[in-house]
């Protein structure tokens, strides 16, 4: 557990270093707000322990990391504005905190200081533009046309939550110099991982404690949000079973890359089977 913490240690440090430097002294303050009121931080640690696993730069891996962390801080600020959640992670959402307004300049000022930290390689740019294209069409997809199938629910989660992990397992590859296909199989990987968390995400919406959740609970069917029990009309177990299909699809594509044992593969094999468990 210390070899974890220790990545996330990384992480958090520089999240610090970049957020400080942010002006002027009043989204400086939002931007902290959204970032560092907690979070667990799943997608830039994939990104270093990618990088670890092929053996590496994790200084780049870690500004890396850092930006797909901003951009997802980024699209949780527009997320919680178009459900009207006023709690996220325990705490006042950033509209609920300073108002619509403030809470979208944010959110711009988030993807700004991410792009930063990417704009210097070129395939770097490419993964997260395109996971950013990605997740734009499911948001907007879901605002217009909810899934009515099981597929179609499916690629409404690869999108909006499978893409980010996809993106930020891609920036470890990309960081370590690694070949086309190593970046596609790890790819593949979390953007499974993705899929199974948000499956995760509808049970525990359906079946958690608002208090141990950190957020609302039942939200979803407040807002007719789709999710994966209602859209499939699944009971809870049923869920967790697709979630773990999908958990497995994605050790599948790990088991194919090319790349020596070691603590970190071991972690992210822990992840793949972690996301369909977890509590919170």
């Amino acid at each position: 557990m210390e070899y974890l913490e220790s990545r996330r240690g990384r992480v958090e440090e520089r999240l610090e270093e970049v957020l400080d430097g942010v002006e002027p002294d009043e989204l400086g303050e939002e931007v902290r707000h959204v970032v560092l009121s907690g979070g667990k931080r799943v997608r830039p640690t994939v990104t270093v322990l990618v990088c670890e696993a092929l053996g590496g730069d994790v200084d780049t891996a870690v500004e890396f990391a850092v930006g797909i962390e901003l951009v997802h801080s980024a699209s949780l600020v527009v997320d919680d504005i178009i459900d009207r959640s006023e709690l996220r992670r325990g705490t006042p959402s950033a509209w609920a905190e300073y108002g619509h307004g403030p809470a979208i300049i944010a959110s711009d000022g988030l993807l700004g200081e991410a792009f930063a930290l990417f704009s210097a390689n070129e395939r770097a740019m490419q993964a997260v533009s395109e996971s950013m294209v990605e997740l734009g069409e499911g948001e907007a997809t879901e605002l217009v046309a909810q899934p009515a199938s099981e597929d179609e629910y499916m690629e409404l989660a690869r999108r909006k939550t499978g893409a980010l992990f996809r993106a930020a397992a891609e920036l470890g590859a990309i960081a370590a110099e690694a070949d086309a296909y190593t970046v596609e199989n790890f790819g593949k990987y979390a953007e499974r991982v993705g899929v199974a968390f948000q499956m995760r995400d509808d049970v525990l919406d359906t079946t958690a404690d608002a208090d141990e959740l950190g957020k609302p609970t039942g939200h979803d069917a407040a807002m007719e949000r789709p999710s994966l029990v209602q859209v499939a009309d699944l009971t809870p177990e049923e869920a967790n079973e697709r979630a773990r299909e999908q958990s497995q699809v994605a050790l599948d594509a790990l088991a194919a890359v090319d790349a020596d044992d070691s603590k970190a593969m071991d972690y992210l094999r822990d992840l793949a089977e972690f996301v369909v468990v977890r509590e919170r």
